[in-house]
């Protein structure tokens, strides 16, 4: 072999050194584990395809982006978008206004009994809360309620919804993965859902003691939250295990594992992700499926090494489940009372759904300037 032949060969050699090197060693955000993924039971049943979302109609955003979550209050909609504002319109799109901008990225927010907005923003400050805006009708006054539980920083505040008397229950999605580190809400959800760690919580912030407490933690992305309808039990997603639980508002740090008569799944073996989930009419909770299952994620569920891998590859190159417009309603008891998707709809990552008399409004998380709707069939 000449000297230039061996040259190449060597180069070569050490270049795949190099790179079997990086993706062994080379450090990553958040250590995966192995878990036990249920075999998916695929686009059956409740969920057979359909295409009751190809009528969907659009109201254009000016310049805001991504309205994760929305809600109609008083004739208006208020949205809150990716940049870092709470917005909000008519029903029809016209009058956007901005109402608060916290400078983060608020997802998930609610209204108080003084019409306070209260606002879960994971990229708030240092590393995000709770937060209550009173008068933001005029010059919004920004308090940070909590940040923080049992000595442990609050990262990932997330979903919200406001108890009749008062208190204030809430998600903290991750409590390893940081998305103020991260830069983007959507990429830390990735990241902790690859993962699978499990550090998800529900938690209680109670605004006369202002003391805040745990109901439940080791949840795999603790996500969107509702209150039944006696506001005894909080429904609850968790993305990353594709179910929705049933949690007693008395629960008191209990784990998926030790939940006993606190805490029920409901739904089991979604054929997606659930993200936000939000009380409809008529008894209805409605759930969005912001993305498919991704193949990848339950076929590496024992392969927490390959997972590390993966980690390692940029971000833009990650497996993914193709997008999907998907969204279903429930009642209490976890019956699924309706199934509409969209294939080849442009719209997609829905979030959750926003019911009003008349019409649906679609949240989403994806690169879109506009909100979907379409007419309320009952």
């Amino acid at each position: 072999m000449n000297k230039r032949k061996k040259g190449i060969w060597l180069a070569i050699g050490g270049s795949m050194v190099l790179m079997s090197l990086y993706f062994a060693l080379w450090p990553i955000p958040i250590d995966p584990i192995n878990w036990d993924a249920p075999k998916s039971d695929g686009y059956k049943g409740f969920h057979r395809q359909n295409d009751k979302l190809s009528n969907m109609k659009f109201i254009r955003l000016d310049h805001y982006s991504q309205p994760e979550h929305i809600v109609f209050k008083d004739g208006w909609l208020f949205a809150s978008v990716k940049e870092g504002a709470i917005i909000r319109m008519r029903p029809d799109g016209s009058e956007i206004e901005e109402v608060v901008n916290t400078g983060g990225r608020p997802l998930g927010f609610d209204f108080d009994s003084e019409n306070a907005l209260i606002i879960a923003d994971p990229m708030y400050g240092s590393h995000g809360g709770i937060l209550r805006v009173k008068n933001w009708q005029s010059k919004a006054d920004i308090e940070l309620l909590t940040a923080s539980v049992d000595g442990k920083a609050i990262y990932f505040a997330d979903a919200v919804v406001v108890e009749r008397t008062g208190k204030i229950y809430f998600t903290d999605a991750s409590s390893e993965v940081i998305p103020e580190l991260v830069g983007d809400v959507l990429a830390a959800g990735e990241i902790d859902i690859l993962a699978q760690t499990s550090t998800g919580r529900l938690l209680e912030y109670d605004p006369t003691s202002k003391e805040t407490r745990v109901l439940m933690h080791g949840l795999s992305f603790a996500n969107g939250i509702a209150l039944d309808e006696k506001q005894e039990n909080i429904l609850l997603n968790e993305t990353g295990k594709y179910r929705v639980w049933k949690i007693s508002t008395k629960a008191d740090n209990i784990s998926p594992i030790d939940s006993g008569e606190k805490a029920q799944v409901m739904v089991d073996n979604l054929p997606g992700l659930p993200d936000n989930l939000l009380q409809g009419k008529d008894g209805k909770y409605w759930i969005g499926l912001v993305s498919p299952r991704n193949t990848f994620l339950d076929y590496s569920a024992d392969k927490a090494w390959l997972r590390s891998v993966v980690m390692r590859i940029p971000h833009n190159f990650w497996p993914r489940g193709e997008g999907y417009a998907h969204v279903i309603s429930i009642n209490e008891e976890g019956d699924v009372l309706s199934d509409f998707q969209g294939p080849g709809l442009s719209y997609q990552q829905i979030t959750g759904v926003t019911e009003t008399d008349d019409r649906l409004y679609f949240h989403h998380i994806g690169e879109l300037d506009k909100i979907g709707w379409m007419e309320n069939v009952k």
